[in-house]
């Protein structure tokens, strides 16, 4: 990049999971609550902001455009302009990407840069059925027609209501759902149950131990903390992220059922993300913005990449996105000290690791002399990730670059990577620089 573009800050509200019914915040009062939290502890006013960009995945009918929403709740004001960008699972990278094509371009200096999701009140729907009949009903003018419709009230339809969510999971291109194509790579790779388990138990493990050692809910190494605690209307505080299974072990999970593929599937419920509802937002400034408001910076964005791939493969995004940046910058995989591989699935982190190391995959998909080579697991999600955090799909982007740079600083780490897969075949990264 010509210029540098740093980040300042950031935040994020716990992460908190769906217990199959409406969580208690809306994605807008998340957003709310971690973006006045942030600006707060700011040097510049809200209303200094060039632009408000936020990642949604899905936004309830209410919240169109939560981007602006969100920045007249958090005080930005009438003049700073707010707009909602949607990647699927990647939306919140995106906010921080468009956020910097603008500011390169010179039209922004100072932005914030953040995604949401609610996906607990996802809704459910009703089918073209009885969408029809309630049109009908409608359209009634007398007692004896509306009588005549409820007598052929289509009970079935009535009680079967379409789970949005899971549509939204459904790729519409090769009709699988998310799940099933980390069955794919499970297949192609010859990941087995116990090696996903394992995984899967290792990220709640470390979770826990973030937690426990307070990396994420308070201040360390000249960061804020992480986490902003959130209260809902009756006044309940919300302070950590509660998905995570402390007792969470490869055998305990081991007991549980393949979801997406009964028959012969290893992909469950416990090793694969969460659905879960959070927010969480980042500080972005060119130098002119520093220099401008004395801002401290913690992290410089190094490069960025997307990338495009089968929708049947997708978990491998990941691997198609950050590949270039490393041979860009001349880089092995272990060069860098820390990796955020958002964790979709288990299957799909441990897909990504086996196609770097496969000979026929670097050359056939990649277009490389060889294999890439073994990452280094150590450096990878070192705090654990999206099985034991959950998954607001519009909010891991951010997530994964704003924690990055705190581990990176816990650990006295200089550069890391931050990928995500997607829905739809799609892949994106970014290399950042601890400051």
């Amino acid at each position: 990049m010509h210029k540098a573009i740093y980040i300042i800050d950031g935040a994020r509200t716990p992460f908190l999971k769906s217990r199959n019914r409406p969580g208690p915040f809306s994605a807008s009062d998340l957003a709310a609550a971690a973006g006045k939290v942030l600006l707060a502890r700011q040097p510049f006013a809200p209303t200094e902001l060039d632009e408000v960009i936020l990642g949604c995945a899905a936004p309830s009918v209410d919240e169109v455009n939560i981007g602006r929403v969100a920045a007249l709740r958090m005080g930005c004001g009438l003049k700073v302009p707010g707009w909602t960008v949607m990647r699927n699972c990647a939306s919140g990278m995106q906010s921080i990407d468009s956020g910097m094509a603008n500011m390169l371009s010179g039209r922004s200096e100072l932005v914030l840069a953040g995604g949401v999701d609610a996906l607990s009140r996802a809704p459910l729907q009703y089918d073209d059925t009885m969408v029809n009949w309630f049109s009908d009903m409608a359209a009634t003018r007398t007692l004896g027609q509306r009588l005549g419709l409820f007598a052929r009230l289509p009970l079935k339809h009535v009680l079967s209501p379409v789970i949005s969510i899971m549509r939204g999971l459904t790729d519409p291109i090769c009709g699988l759902l998310m799940g099933q194509t980390a069955e794919n790579l499970a297949y192609r790779f010859g990941i087995n149950r116990r090696q996903m388990d394992e995984y899967a138990a290792r990220s709640h493990q470390r979770v826990t131990r973030a937690q426990k050692a307070n990396w994420l809910n308070e201040p360390h190494d000249g960061l804020h903390a992480e986490i902003v605690p959130v209260y809902d209307a009756k006044g309940k505080l919300y302070a950590a992220d509660d998905g995570v299974r402390e007792d969470s072990t490869a055998d305990n999970l081991a007991k549980l059922k393949p979801f997406f593929d009964r028959k012969y599937g290893n992909v469950t419920a416990g090793n694969s993300s969460q659905i879960t509802d959070g927010g969480v937002w980042t500080v972005l400034a060119t130098e002119e913005a520093v220099k401008r408001h004395d801002l401290k910076p913690i992290g410089r964005i190094i490069d960025a990449q997307w990338a495009g791939l089968d929708p049947a493969q997708m978990g491998l995004g990941p691997v198609h996105a950050t590949t270039p940046i490393l041979q860009r910058q001349g880089l092995a995989l272990n060069d860098l000290d820390l990796w955020e591989i958002n964790e979709a699935f288990a299957a799909q982190v441990l897909g990504c690791l086996g196609a770097w190391k496969s000979d026929d995959y670097c050359r056939t998909e990649l277009g490389l002399d060889g294999a890439l080579g073994e990452l280094d697991v150590e450096k990878l999600n070192i705090d654990g990730g999206a099985i034991a955090l959950g998954h607001p799909v519009g909010a891991s982007g951010t997530r994964i670059v704003l924690h990055l740079l705190h581990a990176l600083k816990r650990t006295g780490g200089k550069r890391g990577m931050a990928s995500i897969c997607i829905g739809g075949g799609l892949g994106g990264a970014m290399l950042v620089e601890a400051l």
